[in-house]
């Protein structure tokens, strides 16, 4: 155990972000820090009574903020240690997914899955549930084989899947300790092509989603008919026919946001590459999305598709004027306690809302209310005004997290304001 009273040197306001990265939150930590090795770290968590860990900042609520202490770990020694025997790679739980991604893929070794986004961090991402797309995949959770992390004592606890409760440590809100180190699972390295299809039929969505390794849909609830198809096939896959699905294949790149760049996404138009210059939506060196938003998301059934968008056509009039675009893709179920996947394929329904915080709660209660006869899950670092009562009834292990809480952290040093409403004490 390390000694109590110690503390990292406080970092400067370049340092720590003072905001998330939709500016939509600002933290309220009374300090700020940038440890650079896992004893600084441990000496900080010791000494801490609330204590945070921020990552890329890519939630849109405050699940990640505090009125404690926030800390940075990219101040840590980098860690990329590839395990060819058990075919796995250790990581810094704040190395970007980006940057990992590039450095398995010079050793042949590939992550089954990325997110839209290759900037965001790994431990934030895997706490989260983040994921990327594919009803044969899981999201990124699924591929952690192990963690360190810094417990509220600060101590080193170090967990696999062999560990107790290690289904509920995976994703675990950063309430459970701060993880310095992930261990995940790799494939060989693989080439996709990416296809992007324009105006395609409802009624052909199903097909679509299952169409290829990892299909996203976008639309803009304006009309009925979906906007475009991004389809992520692997490279020795025939291509899609000139009138896949009745839709047109896009002429010249595009950009998932109306009026945004495209050249800050991925390459299409069935240019083979690597899988994580295919994957994400988006490349590591641009500004992902359109910046400037608000993002909700909801984990349905998979078999909920039809029915969910007929019950969001009754809003669609309040959506559409909020809304930058809407992404429907699908997740595979998994066995994480409190992953939206959990023991259940899903349909995800994703909404890029502008940056009206005023304007968009509104519209979330009435998407809500309208999806909750398909028990939605919400992502846990998005938008959303759900029920706690409503919310735990969704997550069957809901009370054994509840319970796993106080064992690791016994006086909530590692509690959030959003913690403690979905997790009450």
């Amino acid at each position: 155990m390390i000694a109590h009273g110690q503390h990292a040197t406080p970092a400067t306001a370049a340092d720590v972000p003072r905001r998330n990265w939709a500016g939509n939150v600002r933290y309220a930590a009374r300090a700020f820090h940038r440890p650079t090795s896992t004893d600084e770290l441990r000496r900080l968590v010791a000494g801490s009574t609330r204590i945070r860990a921020v990552g890329s900042g890519h939630s849109f609520n405050r699940i990640g903020d505090t009125d404690g202490d926030l800390v940075t770990l990219a101040g840590l020694p980098p860690v990329v240690e590839v395990d060819h025997e058990r075919a796995q790679v250790t990581v810094s739980g704040a190395m970007r997914y980006g940057d990992l991604a590039r450095h398995l893929h010079t050793q042949g070794y590939a992550l089954a899955n990325l997110a839209s986004l290759p900037h965001i961090s790994v431990a934030g991402a895997v706490a989260t549930a983040t994921h990327g797309s594919g009803q044969t995949h899981g999201n990124l959770a699924t591929a952690v084989a192990g963690l360190e992390m810094v417990t509220a004592a600060g101590d080193l606890l170090r967990v696999d899947r062999e560990s107790d409760a290690f289904a509920g440590m995976v994703v675990g809100l950063g309430a459970l300790g701060l993880v310095t180190r992930v261990t995940l699972d790799v494939v060989p390295t693989f080439e996709l092509r990416q296809y992007v299809s324009l105006d395609l039929d409802r009624e052909a969505l199903d097909e679509a989603l299952g169409s290829a390794y990892s299909v996203s849909v976008f639309t803009d609830w304006r009309t009925p008919r979906l906007r475009e198809v991004w389809r992520k096939q692997v490279a020795d896959q025939p291509p899609p026919s000139a009138d896949w699905l009745g839709t047109t294949a896009a002429a010249a790149p595009r950009h998932p946001v109306l009026g945004m760049p495209p050249e800050n996404c991925t390459p299409q138009l069935g240019e083979p590459g690597p899988w994580h210059e295919r994957l994400p939506h988006f490349k590591l060196g641009f500004t992902p999305s359109s910046g400037d938003e608000l993002q909700s998301e909801y984990h349905l059934p998979r078999t909920a598709v039809a029915d969910a968008l007929a019950a969001l056509d009754e809003v669609a009039h309040l959506i559409a004027p909020v809304l930058l675009v809407c992404e429907l893709r699908t997740v595979a179920a998994d066995e994480l306690w409190l992953s939206p996947n959990h023991r259940r394929d899903s349909f995800v329904v994703h909404f890029t809302w502008i940056d009206d915080t005023a304007a968009v709660l509104p519209v979330v209660a009435a998407v809500e209310a309208r999806l909750a006869p398909f028990a939605p899950r919400p992502h846990w670092g998005k938008v959303f005004v759900t029920d706690p009562a409503e919310l735990a009834d969704r997550y069957p292990r809901h009370a054994d997290f509840a319970a796993l809480l106080p064992r690791l952290d016994p006086t909530g040093k590692f509690r959030t304001d959003l913690l403690d409403r979905y997790f009450p004490r």
